[in-house]
């Protein structure tokens, strides 16, 4: 199964140094809720449909962690079919994965670019506003969708780590 995991730089960068990432991580994916809720999309769009709720997710990951820099980032990864757990009564697409994930099992990066560092760091700092129906906040949060997620293969997140101030995976 194609998952999409929310995250944040410096998540990243600990997955990295560990090989994995965290067992009991709440992701999302192509889930039943999400089936009903777009009709008429085909797989790439219900795709887009789950990595625009992870990348909701990292909104929320970046407002918990003042040091995470105002970057969206999504993990793409493949993962056995038995190790998730649909919680679409959580949230349309949301699922809870049992087990670490290997990083090898990661099998792209989307994040946000340079250009969307402002819009995103006010996003961040609404979401939760956002959650709770404040629609002046959905706006702001609304506006980060503005920005297209920029794809990386998993062999560049070193480099863009580096590239972002975060230094070796492990770092800051």
């Amino acid at each position: 199964m194609r998952i999409y995991v929310p995250s944040t730089v410096p998540l990243v960068a600990r997955a990295l140094s560990a090989g994995t990432l965290p067992a009991g991580l709440t992701a999302f994916a192509v889930t039943p809720g999400i089936h009903e809720w777009y009709v008429e999309g085909d797989d790439e769009e219900l795709e887009y449909a789950a990595t625009s709720a992870a990348a909701r997710g990292s909104l929320r990951l970046v407002d918990a962690d003042p040091g995470a820099l105002p970057r969206r980032v999504v993990l793409a990864a493949d993962v056995p079919d038995g190790s998730v757990t649909v919680r679409d009564d959580e949230e349309r697409g949301a699922i809870r994965v049992a087990d670490a994930i290997p990083l090898s099992a990661v099998v792209s990066a989307h994040v946000d670019g340079d250009d969307a560092l402002e819009t995103v760091a006010a996003a961040a700092s609404a979401v939760t506003a956002a959650d709770l129906g404040d629609t002046d906040a959905e706006f702001t949060v609304d506006s980060a969708d503005g920005f297209e997620l920029l794809w990386y293969a998993t062999q560049e997140l070193p480099e863009l780590l580096s590239a972002w101030g975060v230094g070796e995976p492990g770092g800051s």
